[in-house]
């Protein structure tokens, strides 16, 4: 067949397609309007979770599963603005790395508040001006983000999704790498980079700046200087990307949290986060866990952090495998809760496959 036909048969199907997103979209719309009615989250984490996973094994090729879910992401992110899903509030500015994974879950289709601080966020969402907030919670290489465990204490959010994002590190000019006197970047960037850096701009003043994003907006203006940063913000901010994936640790990721007031049903697949406190007595901490070992509950994160309200008293976080409904979970959380001091569900939610 000629490629003059086959591009006939590729703009029946663009016709057919067109078609069909359009009435998926009126349908979307009616759901919203049904959802403002009963009251209900315009965003529905188990749902998105559950609909990827259909359609990864519906998948027979050759389109890859990564391609299909980033073209799903956008027909998703569609229907939540045609929803009316009102703001994602997120860290630091616009090009951030918390920008990108906010970009990740929920497309480019919906209104994004940049924050100035990862209390901001949470006083967002705590407020309603924004429905939903991404805030970072690990690094790979550096480790927690102990300030989002910190308000995750005494907030009523709610964890109800996760993002993972591969962290790329760019260095970012308008100047040949020959001419570069001065570098801006936030200091777990320079860090993260430490070896490139030393072999290849060892004469380059490092200057230290709150986020990537101010280093972009920086070395946008700043004679024979360039910035670390992400792919988004080389965009935003109008910069050449001189030299990629300048990160010493390839698998360099972060782990970002979508917060939310609302829970999440289960999906059959889920991670839950909680916090404890625990009395004071010789192999406690030990005894916290054991429900959890009595009902075969795998344990993927201990994170302990110190109590504001009493010196040497601390909570601990723990992330498990299982939702808060499932019934081996729900035994071992009601015998912890005897147990400690204190204890709170953070939320479940859909695991990352």
């Amino acid at each position: 067949m000629s490629i003059e036909n086959l591009r006939k048969r590729i703009d029946a199907l663009d016709k057919k397609i067109l078609s069909l997103l359009n009435d998926r979209a009126q349908i979307s719309q009616v759901i919203g309007q049904d959802k403002a009615k009963s009251k209900q989250p315009i965003y529905s984490p188990d749902r998105e979770q559950m609909i990827l996973r259909r359609l990864k094994e519906l998948n027979s090729g050759p389109l890859s599963d990564e391609a299909l879910e980033a073209i799903y992401r956008e027909i998703m992110s569609s229907s939540l603005s045609l929803e009316k899903l009102k703001h994602i509030a997120y860290l630091g500015p616009e090009g951030s790395f918390t920008h990108m994974a906010a970009q990740k879950k929920f497309g480019s289709q919906v209104e994004f508040r940049s924050c100035n601080s990862i209390s901001e966020v949470f006083q967002r969402v705590e407020q309603n001006e924004c429905e939903y907030g991404v805030v970072p919670v690990e690094n790979s290489t550096e480790g927690a983000v102990t300030h989002t465990f910190d308000l995750l204490i005494d907030s009523e959010i709610k964890i109800c999704s996760q993002v993972l994002l591969k962290i790329s590190h760019n260095l970012l000019s308008k100047y040949n790498l020959s001419d570069i006197k001065y570098i801006y970047s936030n200091p777990q960037a320079f860090g993260q980079c430490r070896n490139w850096l030393l072999q290849n701009l060892p004469q380059a003043g490092q200057i230290w700046v709150p986020s990537t994003t101010q280093a972009a907006q920086r070395a946008a203006v700043e004679k024979c200087s360039a910035a670390i940063a992400s792919s988004l913000a080389a965009k935003v901010y109008n910069l050449p990307i001189i030299r990629r994936d300048i990160q010493d640790i390839v698998n360099n990721t972060t782990r970002f949290l979508v917060l939310s007031t609302h829970d999440v049903l289960p999906t059959g697949k889920d991670r839950t986060t909680i916090l404890f406190s625990i009395k004071d007595h010789v192999g406690a901490l030990h005894a916290m866990l054991t429900p959890f070992f009595e009902n075969k509950i795998n344990l993927t994160k201990i994170e302990s952090r110190p109590s504001r309200k009493k010196m040497w008293d601390y909570f601990f976080f723990i992330d498990l495998e299982g939702h808060r409904l499932d019934r081996h979970v729900k035994q071992a959380l009601d015998k912890l809760e005897g147990m400690c001091k204190y204890l709170k569900v953070v939320g479940s939610y859909p695991a990352i496959e």
